[in-house]
């Protein structure tokens, strides 16, 4: 790999670190403020629902300037939404700020990767990527949980600068200052980021012409056969992944008894597993074969039901990292393929905007859902069900959908070879 991929890991590292952390923060601050149980997948619903309304703009945004200032600009944002809490803005609308400048870094973070690697090794880099963001989320979610736990609370506030009134003077505080440092580092890293050299055409910037341009991409990423079998699963990953967050959380503290800050640490398994499954992945399967592992989407379903019936821990550690693990087994080679599908496609950019989009609508249905059924008061093991059911159900629509489109294609080509 080129020198100038390790600085885009330490970047994307630590931003993502400081997005998760700060996510958790923002949870116990909700729970603080005696929030009732349906507000808190909000936070995560109003983080992402930028994704969905800048996804038209963020693309062409990330290709109108290099790709390390774009990730730069938006980590300033981020910072702006963490310094906003700091000064007791709501939290849902401080992490909502947050996740503008998210959107807005992530065509960057992706799109430099078309831009410097060629595509044999975008599997590799994807692996690479994807492992080292769910690195950052579980850190993140230990960590974010670790922070406004009582023990680190109070050897944060036991800190004292001689001579300087800091301000700081509850755990919740200094937790959002050594969050805040985590985004300077990574602001740092995306000033190291070296030039591509690749410049596109001229940016459109009329909002009516690139909302039809971002339209366009949309239907030409959906109609590729092969672009939407690895659409799909994207973005039944990323929905199922955000949700899984909150309802292993709910799941940690009801079935198990636990309390917030171990809680948080199951949810850090599941992206022990993830990290575990993307990594295999990575080494072992290679473009080419991407689309074989469509399966193991169905077994995760199933698994996923079990925890409805799983009340020791000895069961739900093995149980949560395997769910992590075919995750992110079946995630690097998708992911993969759409980026390339994309890029051969239209630009880095936009096929990243259009990835966005997608997922994110996910993730804001699902979300959405969840909060709903919590509103209505479904029991738990009622919500763990219905989840791995249509997650199962949904691969096995995806699978069937990509046998059809591969027998089309073998009569089309039976065709071909009859005429000649």
């Amino acid at each position: 790999m080129k020198r100038g991929f390790y600085t885009i890991m330490a970047a994307q590292f630590f931003s993502s670190l400081a997005d998760n952390a700060l996510l958790f923060v923002a949870i116990d601050l909700l729970i603080e403020m005696k929030s009732p149980g349906w507000i808190t997948p909000l936070l995560k619903f109003l983080f992402v629902l930028f994704y969905v309304l800048l996804a038209a703009f963020v693309g062409a945004f990330a290709d109108s300037l290099p790709k390390g200032r774009v990730m730069f600009i938006a980590n300033m944002i981020k910072i702006g939404g963490c310094a906003l809490l700091f000064y007791n803005l709501h939290p849902l609308a401080a992490y909502a700020i947050v996740g503008i400048g998210a959107a807005i870094y992530s065509p960057a973070k992706y799109g430099i990767l078309t831009e410097l690697l060629p595509a044999e090794k975008l599997v590799a880099a994807n692996g690479w990527i994807e492992g080292l963001t769910i690195s950052s989320i579980i850190l993140g979610t230990v960590m974010g949980g670790a922070l406004v736990g009582d023990r680190a609370s109070a050897m944060l506030l036991s800190i004292d600068v001689p001579l300087i009134d800091t301000g700081i003077d509850t755990g919740a505080e200094a937790a959002l200052c050594i969050i805040g440092l985590l985004y300077l580092v990574a602001a740092a890293f995306n000033l190291r980021i070296p030039l591509t050299g690749c410049v596109y055409p001229h940016q459109e910037r009329n909002p009516a012409r690139l909302i039809e341009d971002f339209a366009n991409c949309c239907v030409i990423l959906w109609k590729d056969k092969l672009g939407q079998i690895s659409l799909a699963v994207t973005t039944l990953f990323w929905g199922t992944g955000a949700t899984l967050q909150f309802i292993v959380l709910e799941w940690a503290k009801t079935a198990l008894n636990m309390s917030y800050e171990k809680a948080t640490s199951m949810v850090g398994l599941v992206g022990v597993g993830v990290t575990v499954g993307a990594i295999m992945s990575a080494r072992m399967i290679t473009l080419r074969q991407s689309l074989s592992v469509i399966p193991l989407g169905i077994a995760m379903g199933v698994l996923v039901m079990a925890m409805a019936f799983v009340h020791t821990t000895w069961l739900a550690y093995p149980m949560l990292i395997f769910i992590g693990v075919l995750s992110g087994f079946f995630v690097v080679p998708m992911n993969a393929l759409l980026q390339h599908r994309g890029h051969v496609l239209m630009s880095a950019g936009h096929s990243i905007a259009v990835q966005n989009f997608n997922e994110n609508l996910s993730i804001l249905t699902m979300l959405a859902v969840y909060s709903l059924m919590l509103r209505l008061h479904l029991p738990l093991n009622v919500i763990i069900v219905l989840f791995g059911l249509f997650l199962a159900g949904t691969m096995i629509f995806i699978m069937r959908l990509h046998q059809a489109n591969q027998r089309e294609h073998d009569s089309l080509a039976l065709i071909g070879e009859h005429k000649h």
